[in-house]
């Protein structure tokens, strides 16, 4: 009789160390041995000697349903399995409504449960009619984190929450120890420069980046993590661009505040001066692409192990909602489920950073972050067997062969150094890369909803790093 029902061999990646030439031994869906060498018997064995093997990648910024009739949850996760992420973190802020309220959360749960491939965790957020009491169903009903904006992004769907009813959203989650992520962009300001540079006719593809300048951006982070400060709450950064907001970030960190920070792949990889001259509007996300030297900036605070984890902010637009030739009338984000891991792998490995880093910035940090560490985010024995085997490989990023919902991509032509061979969830393989057909190789349904781990207390500062 087999000893496991599956080996996975190769060079193991985990948030502390790398272990060539390793092998992890899966029963009932979890890892439950781990060792170096020879592996014992198995009933099936996947040999990825040669290659690494991480935790299977927590996408911590996933709008799946942003756009009506376009992607959809299960459209989503076969895109995510294919890059290596085994739990997207999906936001509130849907094209049916957001997730305001129980009801509406149940209805995604059963989506989740119908349609994905992987597993899927939820936030909750807030809107004026359903107001601040539909929180405690939200939390009672499993949203792992809750959503805010400081900018009316679109009416009804993605509202700006006032700063007032943000401390008061803030001091009804603190007890239940969940993170408070908020957009950070300051709408007043926001407006001023938009409507100055539309006056002017000033709207080319580098008018995004001008009307939305880095204090725009560094005013609402430190509102963010004050409103934080005063109400007890995990105040939490969604995307900063920007070393000065790292820097806030620090502050109150380092005055032991329960705060923590997310930047996405696309700051860290592309830049205003070649990819958004090159790409124009496909590159417009909010905070827009930053200039190189700021690019730069941000992997210091990565090397120096000063961000909580790295995400995609991944949404399919389609092409018509990228073509105008005002860039203001586009829409702000793209496709970035199948990029986020070879991506962030190929930044570190250029500059020299450890690959323990991905593992901790990718998989364990926001599996702690979203209270989902108790099972996911590690290779440990006990944890679920969220497994990827990524290949050295240096090739350039090809959205034409994407499982995503559209195919294009701002990374279009990037030299990537490792390719997503293969992705387990669970213990069962999700994703096989296939060589000429990228193929999902287990049936929608598969994905589990998750709900977050019980908290005793608020954690004074859980997103330690």
């Amino acid at each position: 009789m087999s000893d496991f029902e599956k080996i996975v061999r190769g060079n193991l990646v985990d948030a502390d160390r790398v272990q060539h030439d390793g092998w992890l031994g899966i029963r009932d869906g979890r890892i439950v041995a781990r060792g170096h060498g020879t592996p014992p018997s198995a009933g099936e064995s996947v040999d990825a000697r040669g290659c690494w093997v991480l935790p299977g990648i927590v996408d911590g910024q996933v709008h799946a349903g942003s756009q009506a009739d376009q992607e959809g949850l299960g459209h989503a996760s076969r895109a995510a399995a294919a890059g290596g992420i085994t739990v997207m973190v999906d936001m509130p802020y849907d094209a049916s409504g957001p997730v305001s309220h129980r009801a509406r959360l149940d209805e995604k749960i059963a989506e989740t449960e119908r349609d994905c491939h992987v597993d899927v965790a939820l936030y909750g957020t807030i809107d004026a009619e359903h107001g601040l009491d539909a929180i405690a169903g939200l939390i009672e009903g499993g949203v792992c984190a809750f959503k805010f904006s400081t900018f009316e992004a679109a009416p009804g769907r993605f509202p700006r929450i006032e700063e007032d009813d943000l401390l008061a959203a803030f001091t009804r989650i603190a007890p239940a120890g969940l993170a408070c992520g908020v957009h950070n962009q300051m709408q007043e300001l926001t407006r001023k420069n938009v409507q100055r540079l539309m006056a002017a006719n000033d709207v080319g593809w580098d008018a995004f980046h001008r009307a939305h300048t880095p204090l725009i951006e560094n005013l609402a982070t430190a509102l963010i993590y004050e409103i934080g400060a005063q109400s007890g709450a995990r105040a939490h950064a969604v995307h900063v661009s920007t070393s000065r907001g790292f820097e806030i970030f620090k502050t109150y960190r380092n005055a032991g505040h329960a705060v923590s920070i997310e930047t996405c792949v696309q700051y860290l990889m592309l830049n205003h001066e070649e990819h958004t001259a090159k790409f124009g509007a496909l590159t417009k996300h909010y905070p827009p692409i930053r200039p190189k030297a700021e690019v730069d900036q941000l992997w210091t605070h990565i090397a120096a192990g000063n961000c909580t984890f790295v995400s995609s902010d991944h949404v399919s637009w389609g092409l018509e909602r990228k073509r105008d030739p005002n860039v203001f009338k586009n829409a702000s984000g793209g496709p970035g489920l199948e990029t986020l891991l070879p991506a962030f792998w190929t930044g570190c490995e250029t500059r020299g950073i450890s690959p323990t880093v991905v593992a901790q910035l990718l998989a364990r940090n926001p599996a702690r972050h979203f209270l989902l560490d108790d099972r996911k985010g590690s290779l440990r024995e006990g944890a679920d067997a969220d497994i990827v085997v990524l290949k050295p490989e240096t090739y350039r990023f090809d959205p034409s062969r994407s499982l995503c919902a559209v195919q294009w991509s701002s990374f279009e032509g990037m030299e990537m150094t490792a390719r997503v061979m293969a992705t387990f969830c669970r213990g069962t393989q999700v994703f096989d890369e296939g060589g000429t057909t990228p193929t999902i190789t287990h049936n929608p349904g598969y994905g589990k909803f998750l709900r977050p781990k019980a908290q005793s207390a608020a954690p004074s500062n859980q997103d330690r790093m």
